[in-house]
């Protein structure tokens, strides 16, 4: 069977993948996070090795977010009363986001492979990809707060660039 005939079987296109997929690296790099510690505060080989994995599905998860968004962004561009400035906003801060769920992921990945082949350098490792995945989750949290700044006002900060225009002001390019 062919994929296309599950998106149309669910109606789904790469927006609402978008939309699903955004919560996956927030979560996922928390989580893994907590998870690491877990694995570090106990010494726990097995518990490191499930850390990484979440955390490299994470990484996965804010590529796949990433190479969706434009697709997304394309579609709610033509939405009326959704401010382009907002969505520029949320599009420039998920580089940085993907450029360090990117870090973080290859970092789990060697994490990874340390902790199977037991290397003296494994604890340092560990504690890198912590410090990384903590960045990150900070990073990708914040351009999920901006991301739903697009559509969902009530979350709207007090910057005058995040809000949205009113259907009689016109925005400048």
């Amino acid at each position: 069977m062919r994929p296309s005939f599950f998106i149309n079987i669910f109606k789904v296109n790469q927006t609402h993948i978008h939309l699903l997929i955004t919560h996956l690296p927030i979560i996922g790099s928390f989580m893994g996070a907590i998870v690491l510690a877990h694995g570090l505060w106990t010494r726990s080989h097995e518990t490191k090795i499930v850390a990484y994995i979440l955390l490299i599905i994470s990484s996965v998860g804010a590529c796949i977010a990433y190479l969706t968004g434009e697709s997304a962004e394309e579609l709610v561009e033509k939405i009326p009363a959704v401010a382009k400035r907002t969505i520029e906003i949320h599009s420039d801060f998920a580089v940085f986001a993907l450029i360090s769920l990117i870090v973080l992921g290859v970092a789990s990945i060697i994490g990874l492979f340390l902790s199977f082949k037991k290397s003296p350098i494994s604890k340092i490792m560990a504690v890198s990809t912590l410090l990384i995945s903590l960045i990150s989750f900070g990073l990708i949290a914040r351009t999920g707060y901006l991301g739903g700044q697009i559509r969902h006002t009530e979350i709207y900060s007090t910057s005058p660039d995040a809000a949205p225009l009113k259907n009689n002001e016109k925005e400048e390019d």
